[in-house]
């Protein structure tokens, strides 16, 4: 009988960190299962290139808690199960928090926190009836460093640190490992609408003196999914280049 390919869910997994970890996943052996709101040309094109029972994307919005516990059920049926989660989905909201709509913070706080709990919530349940599995949090280091304009956000990846170590205890019997990590300021999107003189100033603060990059912390999800680090739960680790240190 032919071994099962281990499944790992990835959110927002079409560009960015998201689209580093599905590739680091895939070259590590997994069948990868995405979802985000909208294809790109990269979940195209592994759409093309893969087999369905090799990678898996669809649309989903993150803030639909009932559609991501569906999500689940329909990779577990398809995969025969899920090994991994990397709860990477999020959006930034840029803002003083006093002249910031309430209805924005509930929105990202759905999408940033809600959906990382209800994917941990049903992917456990499939876990914990193979008696393994690893769950990954990505947070940040505005989760421990304060940053002027992201107070809602940075409460977002504060709270996933805490669900990480909690859930690290109530699973840990189960054989499930949770960590999280926190990068520092990557060359992606979010931080493409960065301004020259503010990037120069996070590259010149950082001691490795540049921005990281996607695969500076897929290769991080990659070790904490790995049996090498099997004795590794409840942790959060900073991949920043120096900047908090």
């Amino acid at each position: 009988m032919t071994q099962r390919r281990r499944c790992g869910i990835v959110s927002g997994g079409s560009r960015g960190l998201g689209r580093a970890v599905v590739e680091r996943l895939l070259a590590d052996g997994h069948a990868v299962a995405t979802f985000s709101r909208n294809s790109s040309d990269f979940t195209d094109r592994l759409r093309r290139e893969l087999p369905e029972d090799v990678f898996l994307w669809e649309a989903l919005d993150a803030a639909d808690s009932d559609a991501v516990g569906s999500f689940v059920r329909r990779v577990c049926r398809a995969f025969g199960g899920v090994d991994v989660l990397v709860n990477n989905a999020g959006v930034l909201l840029e803002g003083l928090l006093t002249t910031t709509p309430l209805r924005e913070v509930e929105r990202m706080m759905r999408i940033n926190l809600v959906s990382a709990i209800a994917l941990a919530q049903a992917c456990a349940k499939a876990m914990m009836r193979s008696g393994a599995g690893n769950i990954v949090n990505v947070s940040s280091v505005v989760s421990i460093r304060g940053v002027s304009g992201v107070a809602a956000y940075s409460a977002s990846k504060a709270a996933l640190d805490g669900l990480t170590r909690s859930l690290a205890r109530e699973l840990g019997r189960k054989g499930i490992r949770v960590n999280s990590v926190q990068p520092g300021y990557l060359d992606t999107e979010l931080t493409a609408s960065m301004t020259e003189q503010k990037l120069e100033q996070v590259v010149r603060r950082t001691p490795l003196g540049r921005l990281g990059t996607p695969a500076d912390v897929a290769g991080l999800i990659s070790f904490l999914l790995s049996d090498e680090a099997r004795f590794i739960t409840g942790q959060t680790i900073t991949v920043d280049g120096g900047l908090t240190c």
